[in-house]
């Protein structure tokens, strides 16, 4: 698969869904000695298992019925740049022992060829699962974990990283086709305010939502999305945890000051008999 170099180990970028490890991933790439390279990404799980193998490594002519020539995959397309695998642990066991294979021998072979060949590339992979949990469960191999995680890179959430929101929000917008080139005032307060349960892609997905509404140079609060406008509801205050006879006692006492002090009709109220209510009053005040 690749011929690494000593400074050039697989990298593991970890973190929630959406969280920009693409982002992170190309960072890396862009500040490595392979920038002038190609940077290919391919999110595994979104392939169907029977297609990822040849995408990855590419076929022969005549590998399967409708290879009519041959095709070159992920891994040369990357060859002199960085090949970033995103939800790596969905990888399919068969293809882990092949990708495993790949980082120990520096070589690979396309499906339905016989030759194996080397390729110059760097592996970035990254995944929002606890890798090591999957391991323990059988889902990853062992020794795949090992290997890739020479290097590793945990990124928080976006409501994690505030000072992140806004200089993402300005790049996302550079990339798309619109006047706007910036944020007002109010729009970068509702920006920050969100709390992005989304993280990355609700971002992306606000900014492009405002670059298509926004008239002028500047989006505005209200060109963004109106779930963005409504504030979030203040948290809950974390519920007291009480026993059972502390909530009994204080429903009680409450019965008996609305009944006016009177036990026979907070008796009535509550459902029990006089002697009953008369002997837990006692109780509570010999304690």
């Amino acid at each position: 698969m690749a011929r690494f170099a000593r400074s050039e180990a697989p990298v593991a970028v970890l973190g929630e869904t959406g969280t920009g490890k693409e982002v992170v991933a190309r960072m890396l790439h862009a500040n490595s000695p392979r920038a002038s390279g190609p940077f290919v990404p391919v999110n595994v799980a979104a392939l169907p298992a029977e297609l990822l193998e040849s995408e990855l490594f590419g076929h022969g002519k005549g590998a399967f019925t409708g290879a009519t020539q041959h095709r070159r995959g992920l891994f040369e397309a990357a060859s002199k740049g960085t090949l970033f695998l995103d939800e790596v642990a969905e990888l399919p066991l068969p293809l882990q022992a092949k990708l495993l294979r790949a980082l120990q021998d520096g070589e690979i072979r396309r499906v339905g060829e016989n030759q194996a060949f080397e390729t110059d590339v760097r592996i970035v992979c990254a995944t929002h699962r606890d890798l090591l949990q999957r391991v323990r469960g059988g889902a990853f191999r062992e020794d795949l974990y090992y290997r890739l995680k020479v290097l590793s890179v945990q990124v928080p959430p976006l409501r994690e990283r505030r000072d992140d929101i806004l200089p993402l929000a300005r790049r996302m917008l550079g990339e798309e086709r619109t006047r706007a080139h910036g944020f007002t005032d109010a729009a970068q307060t509702v920006l920050l305010r969100h709390p992005w349960p989304g993280n990355v892609r609700e971002l992306q997905n606000a900014v492009k939502h405002g670059a298509a509404l926004a008239t002028g140079a500047w989006i505005d609060a209200e060109d963004l999305p109106e779930e963005l406008l409504t504030p979030p509801p203040p948290p809950r205050a974390p519920l007291a945890l009480r026993s059972l006879a502390e909530v009994e006692r204080e429903h009680i006492l409450r019965v008996l000051d609305a009944c006016g002090g009177s036990q026979a009709e907070a008796a009535r109220v509550l459902g029990v008999g006089r002697n009953t209510l008369w002997r837990k009053l006692r109780e509570y005040s010999a304690s």
